[in-house]
């Protein structure tokens, strides 16, 4: 039974378990995906019923951040813990890696794809990188096509939210992929473009501080925080 939070439900699940899932899925039949929404996702799911069913249909949803742990810990229904997308993606490729398994990458400015393809071969020895392509396309069809041919086990998909979760729901089965990850700007932290919060952030709570220290331009994207926290507390007088 999933955890809701404000119309969004989350699998609860440690790590270690979202990656054993998330292994498993790569190697079941059919196509699968796997969301990791974070406050501002899901306020836009409050906002967008299209986002909020592509987001609940997935076959996993992980809490990305402190605020949504906090958030459902406020409405009495605790999560076991954060599940950072790129942590869980990291999880998975050194699975994928033991087992030879290949992975496309979608996403990202032209050109980061293929500087996080090259990173991740290096890091995870035995994980086939299928192929590439940027993240700025107009039409979709090529796009699956390329990734069909690719036989790849395994899709990243960070076009950035709420796209990336419509856009697995709509074509994921057409790509012919067992698995497709929603990981917004991932690809940027796997090519080095970007730089991840250090541990000591990230333990506490405040990576999304760190981000707005090095990216002052996403204040107004951050102020989907606070009014997460408001809504949480509107929807637990109501409980």
């Amino acid at each position: 039974m999933r955890i809701d939070v404000l119309g969004v439900g989350f699998d609860n699940l440690t790590m270690a378990e979202a990656v054993a899932e998330g292994l498993r899925l790569v190697n079941s039949p059919g196509c699968h995906y796997v969301v990791t929404p974070n406050p501002e996702i899901v306020e836009v799911c409050r906002e967008n019923l299209a986002a909020k069913i592509a987001v609940n249909e997935a076959d996993l949803v992980l809490p990305d951040g402190i605020g949504v742990v906090k958030g459902a810990a406020m409405l009495g229904t605790p999560l076991k813990e954060k599940t950072p997308g790129i942590e869980f993606a990291a999880g998975l490729m050194e699975g994928m890696a033991k087992e030879g398994k290949s992975l496309f990458l979608l996403g990202a400015k032209p050109g980061v794809a293929d500087m996080a393809a090259r990173n991740l071969e290096r890091k995870y020895p035995g994980l086939v990188i299928a192929g590439t392509h940027d993240g700025y396309f107009k039409e979709d069809a090529p796009v699956v096509e390329e990734i069909r041919r690719s036989g790849a086990d395994a899709v990243f998909v960070c076009l950035g939210a709420p796209k990336q979760e419509l856009w697995m729901k709509k074509h994921g089965p057409e790509t012919g992929a067992h698995l497709l990850c929603g990981l917004g700007g991932s690809l940027d932290v796997f090519a080095g473009v970007v730089e991840r919060a250090p541990k000591f952030w990230s333990d506490h709570g405040l990576e999304w501080f760190y981000r707005l220290c090095k990216e002052p331009r996403r204040i107004g994207r951050m102020m989907k925080l606070p009014l997460f926290l408001v809504h949480v507390k509107q929807e637990k007088r109501k409980k």
